[in-house]
């Protein structure tokens, strides 16, 4: 064995064994196969969508498609500080969906007032869009009936966006 310097990931300065050569099969003649890597997955965190109906512009122009990233903690709490959601709770979707919509078609800003003049509908998808993409990409779970032991999907949507 020798010793490497670990990269990205493994701590800065922390020291990992590596092992030596693979040695050959004598047998075979061929070298034996190295364990496969761990494979990595990319945590996706900004989602495409098209609302029904679309936003329209102080211009008339209809803005349909955008992007909505992942919200954090901080996007959650601070619309709570927001006098607007303190005086009036169901406010607190509109602020927090102008703070996790990245584009919406062609606008050069997404914020709460673009939110709070969308049609009902497109509000309605919005908010089913955020919990779906925040509920590790959707708000169903796999069950199994306890009579007969078939596996079935539940919906669990249906709390108020931003109350996770």
């Amino acid at each position: 064995m020798r010793r490497a310097t670990a990269r990205a990931g493994a701590g800065s300065g922390s020291v990992v064994d590596v092992p030596d050569a693979v040695p050959e099969d004598p047998a075979a003649g061929m070298p034996e196969p190295a364990p496969a890597a761990p494979v990595r997955q990319r945590l996706r965190t900004e989602f495409e969508f098209e609302l029904p109906r679309g936003y329209v512009d102080d211009a008339g122009t209809v803005h349909r498609d955008g992007v909505m990233r992942l919200a954090t903690a901080r996007d959650e709490l601070i619309p709570l500080r927001d006098v607007r959601v303190q005086e009036n709770p169901a406010y607190l979707s509109v602020v927090l969906l102008g703070r996790v919509i990245t584009r919406l078609g062609s606008l050069p800003m997404v914020h709460d007032g673009v939110v709070e003049n969308m049609f009902a509908s497109d509000l309605a998808f919005l908010q089913d869009f955020y919990r779906q993409i925040n509920a590790e990409g959707n708000t169903r779970a796999g069950v199994t009936c306890p009579h007969c032991e078939q596996p079935f999907e539940v919906e669990l949507g249906g709390s108020r966006l931003g109350e996770s």
